[in-house]
């Protein structure tokens, strides 16, 4: 898809994807994070986005072209990292305190799935944010829909659910991994004393 062009779904102008990322930004519920990881990156629209909400970015796609033109986009940001990564096969070191999936987990088979399930509550810290945004039609080449995709995102282990959106196009769930004590982090009112 990227042979013929560089931005084969119109990711920087469409007004759909525009109101999607806002969508999955306004649901991230710290207004700062510390490191996050973005496997599927494709052009790094979402990256660029995501890093004036992070002190580190690492943005991964398995397409050369994808991560050259994410790099390309986010060269004038020295805390955005982009690499040639597969995953579930593959895996950044380290812990994240936020990792987005967003229209990536329906290219997977079941054991891929579950793999890069268990590789992403793994790695995501204590309190950590996991955000899932996924394109709700079928489609072709597509194992699931958004909707689909639910019961199962929902199944793993060590995440607890937390607010999302049904739009009529797309998906969109949060996840986090409970506090070494078994409980949640404070919601957003109680962090600013709200309630």
């Amino acid at each position: 898809m990227y042979a013929d062009t560089a931005d084969p779904w119109n990711l920087a102008g469409r007004w759909y994807e525009q109101r999607k990322y806002a969508l999955t930004l306004a649901a991230l519920p710290r207004p700062r994070y510390r490191r996050a990881f973005e496997p599927g990156c494709s052009v790094g629209v979402l990256t660029r986005l995501l890093a004036d909400r992070c002190d580190r970015v690492l943005a991964a796609d398995r397409v050369p072209r994808a991560v050259a033109a994410a790099a390309e986009r986010n060269r004038d940001l020295p805390h955005v990292e982009v690499q040639h990564m597969t995953i579930p096969e593959a895996w950044p070191s380290g812990t994240f305190d936020l990792v987005v999936l967003s229209e990536l987990l329906y290219y997977f088979d079941d054991a891929q799935l579950a793999r890069a399930m268990r590789r992403t509550a793994e790695s995501l810290e204590p309190g950590g944010t996991l955000v899932t945004v996924h394109w709700d039609h079928p489609v072709p080449e597509h194992r699931h829909t958004g909707s689909a995709l639910t019961p199962l995102l929902h199944a793993e282990a060590g995440l607890v659910a937390g607010p999302g959106f049904h739009d009529p196009d797309f998906v969109l769930h949060t996840f986090t991994r409970p506090l070494p004590d078994g409980s949640l982090p404070r919601s957003v009112a109680e962090t600013e004393g709200l309630v």
